[in-house]
């Protein structure tokens, strides 16, 4: 890694941004500017035996293993540990959601990303898009992955992909270009590459710093509703039909996350939750929640259970 004066100065300058976790790093390392980013940050911070940059190929793309190979001759030119996992896509639609919930099954219980306030801002807009509420206004700003008991770390969150791009150029590392950012096909590469930039230009702005800071302050809002919303037991009926209509919702939330009755990590729906409440305050006896989830109430008590196979 270079160590030029003005890498250093680079370094000196945004290293008091991070905030990497105490202990050993495992760092999720794709190759692109952001990863690389992550990594570089990671052992000028913490020090190179600290860190292990992990590389997950998906085989999505022809190449693939290439920059696998890529990622591992940059950690071990700065003397950081190097792990491969190859992993295979299960059937299905929505390969963006496929292809995170195997990457984050093949990382460790604890991993770091190379996420940015870009990524925020096009998650936002994304969000917004799918209805998904005020929660969805405050992405990637707690710990979580697809894979329950997982922490994911973000040290980099506050960071523009700007900044990224430029601490590759300043340690001279080349990053990996991932076509599949600018596939047209999926959503995320047309809110980065149409509509924020359409933002911009309507709003004479930086749209993407707005929509990071709001993300920001609304999840300290989150964190708040979260923590009231967890003196309340969802399987007490009685107690959710008497709360407060948003606690209530977010206790039911917060156990059907839990729970796991959505594989992929996403909230439960509006339509859902209204379902449930029926159910808590005795319009219904029982009710679908999604995926093959039933709730049901027996004696003022929720509980929930899969439904049985055909």
């Amino acid at each position: 890694m270079t160590t030029t004066a003005a890498a250093r100065a680079l370094f000196s300058r945004l290293a008091p941004e991070t905030s990497f976790p105490s202990g050993s790093l495992h760092c999720a390392v794709s190759g692109g500017a952001d990863s690389l980013a992550l990594l570089a940050l990671a052992v000028q911070v913490c020090g190179a035996s600290q860190v292990t940059a992990w590389h997950v190929d998906h085989g999505l793309r022809d190449g693939s293993a290439a920059e696998g190979r890529h990622v591992e001759a940059i950690a071990s030119s700065v003397g950081a540990a190097f792990e491969q996992r190859t992993v295979s896509l299960t059937v299905g639609p929505n390969l963006e959601a496929r292809a995170r919930q195997a990457r984050y099954g093949a990382l460790p219980d604890e991993v770091c990303t190379g996420h940015t306030a870009d990524d925020v801002a096009e998650s936002v807009v994304m969000n917004l898009m799918r209805g998904a509420g005020f929660d969805g206004m405050s992405p990637m700003q707690r710990a979580g992955s697809p894979r329950r008991g997982q922490m994911v770390h973000r040290p980099i969150i506050r960071f523009r992909r700007t900044q990224t791009e430029a601490i590759c150029a300043a340690v001279g590392w080349t990053p990996v270009s991932d076509t599949m950012n600018d596939d047209p096909r999926f959503v995320r590469s047309r809110v980065r590459h149409e509509v924020l930039p359409l933002l911009d230009t309507v709003a004479g702005r930086d749209v993407s710093e707005l929509l990071a800071r709001s993300a920001e302050v609304s999840s300290q809002d989150v964190a708040v509703l979260d923590a009231l919303a967890g003196e309340l037991d969802p399987t007490d009926a009685r107690a959710l039909d008497v709360a407060p209509l948003a606690l209530a919702r977010r206790a039911l939330r917060m156990w059907f996350l839990e729970a796991g009755v959505d594989p992929d990590g996403h909230p439960a729906c509006l339509a859902a939750l209204d379902r449930a409440l029926a159910v808590a305050r005795g319009d219904a006896v029982a009710c679908e929640v999604g995926n093959g989830w039933r709730l049901a109430r027996s004696h003022q008590r929720l509980s929930l259970a899969r439904a049985e196979s055909d």
